[in-house]
């Protein structure tokens, strides 16, 4: 365990041997950070994934920095089917340790497989599509979009989840505990399944204490006669009794025929048109309500793919793919190292130097991205002018114009309001034989700094330059 303010290894006292930092509190919450980590390994090692992820988050919240419990909870996130926060949890842990880190292996194998990703994507889009089906009510819509989600991804916990309490909504309940047990197997103390599974085992109970077994009757008549048992079926015997009735039946029958024939027919006739036609306009104003509600349904299902188009390009951010990726990775390196060391400014300008200034105002870079890099320009900016401003004239006192102008150029972009540093960029740029480069750069002096001396020399070399060049 190293010491939070120097870095220094800490030995069994409560103070740090190299500043005196007192850290018995620092190593309390240390050690607690790491059982919190031991148990959520513990608890991985034996399937039981959500309470894992439980423990691991309580490691985080007092470490941030435990590398091994991000990358484990990515693992576990990943078995649960939840790739996008195993890639973030991946990329996070990569930027805390850029060197020797398991996660670069985590992330290559992902990438490397766009055909997987492409799947997982997909996965993530139709689960999102299904919830939205939820919202408006339309479960055999969401229902069909979660069977493919756990075709794609069939360790994906959530959507068997929503694709069980589906199910018991609809009252199918052995599909449900179906769905339940997939769940427990590949997070074997899950307690939303457990609670769900619950539930369906006692409505399983029930529909079979409501189906149970009859008794059977007994089919046959015993009695005496003299020293004899006469035993009869009572088939034998219902028919003896009931062959009477069925003429007066088969009468009664035929008079009701007739009388329906000429006298209820007609008017039952009358009435099942009138029923037929009532029903053909209720299916025609439903078919019209139907094709209203699936042009919306179409108008919604775009606006979801743009949303989704935005939330991916967002990943694709967090990713660190493009050019938005090599903002977001020299970013953090320059964060870091301000952390670690905020004298360290030849790391840290090198860092900033691997940033497209340009590019940090375009519209993929997130907001908080550039709060990040205006914040470290205000700490660090004043520093990097000035240093790189004594290197840019250092290099013009020996007359190597070319180092000069590139040390310059980095001292006016980190503060374009330092006039010593426009002046002596412009004649840089003079004596190196870039003309027009120093007129502008004498332009923007003039602009900037009007009235003052440095101005007017501006003005006078400009007028050099121009009657050199007629």
């Amino acid at each position: 365990m190293e010491c939070y303010h120097c870095g220094a290894k800490l030995t069994e006292h409560d103070f740090c041997t190299n500043c005196g930092a007192d850290v018995k509190q620092y190593k309390q919450v240390m050690y607690a950070a790491n059982a919190y980590y031991n148990d959520g390994l513990e608890k991985a090692h034996v399937r039981d994934l959500s309470g894992a992820v439980i423990s691991l988050r309580q490691c985080l919240q007092l470490n941030k920095m435990h590398v091994e419990a991000r990358n484990l909870l990515g693992l576990v996130y990943f078995e649960m089917g939840e790739t996008e926060a195993a890639l973030e949890e991946w990329i996070l842990s990569k930027n805390i340790r850029p060197e020797k880190n398991i996660a670069d292996d985590y992330l290559n194998d992902i990438q490397s497989s766009a055909s997987q990703l492409d799947t997982y994507t997909q996965a993530i889009r139709k689960y999102n599509l299904s919830l939205a089906y939820c919202q408006q009510d339309s479960q055999d819509m969401a229902i069909i979009q979660l069977k493919k989600v756990v075709s794609m991804n069939p360790k994906y916990v959530q959507a068997r989840l929503l694709l069980s309490l589906l199910y018991i909504n609809s009252g199918a309940w052995e599909k449900a505990k179906k769905e339940l047990l997939k769940c427990l197997k590949v997070d074997k103390n899950n307690t939303m399944a457990l609670r769900y599974l619950k539930e369906v085992e006692k409505a399983l109970e029930k529909e079979d204490d409501k189906g149970g077994f009859r008794k059977p009757k007994d089919d046959i008549i015993k009695y005496q006669s003299g020293n004899e048992t006469i035993i009869q079926p009572i088939a034998a015997l219902e028919q003896k009794k009931n062959i009477g009735w069925l003429w007066y039946l088969m009468i009664g029958l035929s008079v009701g025929l007739a009388a329906a024939w000429f006298l209820i027919l007609p008017a039952r006739v009358q009435t099942a048109k009138s029923d037929l036609q009532q029903q053909v306009t209720t299916i025609g104003e439903q078919l019209g309500k139907k094709d209203a509600d699936l042009a919306e349904a179409n108008q919604q299902i775009q606006t979801l793919t743009d949303e989704n188009s935005n939330l991916e390009s967002q990943l694709e951010l967090y990713k660190g793919s493009g050019a938005a990726g090599s903002i977001t990775d020299s970013l953090a390196e320059a964060a870091y190292l301000y952390m670690e060391n905020p004298d360290d400014i030849e790391g840290i300008s090198q860092a900033l130097d691997g940033i497209d200034r340009t590019a940090v105002e375009g519209e993929e870079i997130s907001e908080s991205i550039k709060t990040l890099y205006d914040k470290l320009l205000e700490e660090v900016g004043p520093t990097l002018t000035a240093s790189y401003y004594d290197q840019g004239y250092e290099a013009y006192q020996q007359s190597n114009y070319e180092d000069a102008i590139t040390a310059l150029e980095k001292s006016v972009s980190y503060d374009d309001q330092n006039a010593e540093a426009l002046f002596i960029l412009g004649n840089a740029y003079r004596e190196n034989g870039d003309n027009d480069k120093a007129v502008e750069t004498y332009q923007q002096l003039i602009d900037n700094f009007p009235g003052t001396d440095r101005a007017s020399r501006a003005e006078t070399y400009i007028s050099e330059i121009e009657g050199a060049g007629n």
